[in-house]
């Protein structure tokens, strides 16, 4: 009796303490909630990420569209804070979808939502309540750029990035598949995809697909995204991938990085010596001095000691991929004036000194 007594003590201590702390939450985040008319009343719940200075900034952002939020929310804010600052891809706001309601059952509600031929609708209805309630929500919320939109989901949610990518292919811009369940609905993406593959896009597309190389569907994908590659679709980057080492749930977080990078990937553009060497010269920067020269057809910036490579994105936007860093020249009467300097930390103007 003494030894229960002591257990129902120590499991009483236990639950007490573990009582006494808040729960850890994700920094900057928002839940909304939004109750569709379309997938018959079902009430979801957003979880929203905006990126650092969107309350004092005029900026649009683009938009990151993920499924699963329930599961995957921290993994992809992570996975962005990561991405943005080493300079990967540009601001963005996340917008996770999950379901809210009482007690909702995510495996049994993403099956109705995300396979396209169940028997409710499926995928054409979250697909239609995404086009006509939830696109409309985000963008009178939020300052968003509603022609940048990315789609990502992993399993299931892989299945219906695919299917919207192939029947819905102008929604978004940026598709990225971890690991899609291309045998789930007993194969029936092949379909869609040879429909899709007969006709044109008219809208540059960039597609990322991913499965483990310990899945026992990697022969399936790799069939399957073979097919894909030798379509040659118009106006749709496709990059796939097997994973080292990985199985199916683990395939999400490379990619997720990688797919984010690859959807935002900027140009390397072979500019001339003419219009490099428009920009040679020294820059006021504070007290100091910044100088841009033109070495072997390639801009490079030396300021405080060092040096970087800038990379041609147009003929004015200039980057670099080692860390958050954009320069945008500014010009008057085909004269250079100066450039914005974007950085991690802010912006500031270098006017052109000589």
């Amino acid at each position: 009796m003494k030894k229960f007594v002591t257990l129902l003590f120590l499991i009483s201590a236990f639950t007490l303490n573990a009582q006494q702390y808040p729960e850890v939450t994700i920094s900057g985040s928002q839940i909304r909630k939004l109750t569709s008319n379309i997938v018959s009343g079902q009430e979801y719940e957003l979880h929203i990420m905006l990126p650092s200075g969107y309350e004092n900034s005029t900026k649009k952002y683009p938009v990151i569209y993920l499924m699963d939020s329930q599961w995957d929310f921290s993994l992809v804010t992570a996975i962005y804070g990561q991405q943005y600052y080493d300079g990967f891809i540009p601001e963005a706001i996340i917008v996770g979808v999950t379901w809210g309601g009482e007690n909702p059952n995510p495996n049994m509600l993403r099956s109705r939502d995300y396979i396209p031929t169940n028997a409710t609708g499926g995928a054409d209805l979250f697909l239609d309540f995404m086009k006509t309630e939830l696109f409309p929500f985000i963008e009178s919320n939020y300052k968003v750029d509603n022609s940048h939109r990315t789609l990502m989901g992993c399993s299931l949610g892989g299945l219906f990035t695919l299917y919207a990518l192939f029947t819905h292919t102008d929604m978004f811009t940026g598709y990225v598949a971890a690991s899609p369940a291309l045998g789930g609905d007993n194969g029936i993406l092949s379909g869609f995809e040879k429909a899709f593959s007969e006709k044109q896009s008219d809208k540059p597309t960039s597609v990322y697909m991913t499965v483990g190389d310990v899945e026992s569907g990697k022969s399936n994908f790799e069939a399957f995204a073979d097919k894909m590659k030798s379509r040659q679709y118009k106006n749709v980057r496709l990059h796939s991938k097997v994973l080292e080492n990985t199985g199916h749930s683990g395939t999400k977080s490379e990619t997720y990085s990688r797919g984010l990078q690859y959807v935002f990937e900027r140009n390397q553009l072979k500019l001339s010596d003419a219009i490099l060497n428009k920009y040679v010269g020294m820059y006021q920067l504070g007290d100091g001095k910044a100088e841009i020269k033109n070495e072997n057809n390639e801009l490079r910036l030396y300021a405080h000691g060092s040096s970087m490579p800038l990379l041609a994105n147009s003929e004015t936007h200039f980057y670099s991929t080692s860390q958050f860093f954009n320069i945008h020249f500014k010009e008057t009467n085909n004269a250079v004036e100066g450039f914005d300097l974007i950085t991690y930390g802010g912006t500031q103007t270098l006017n052109k000194v000589k």
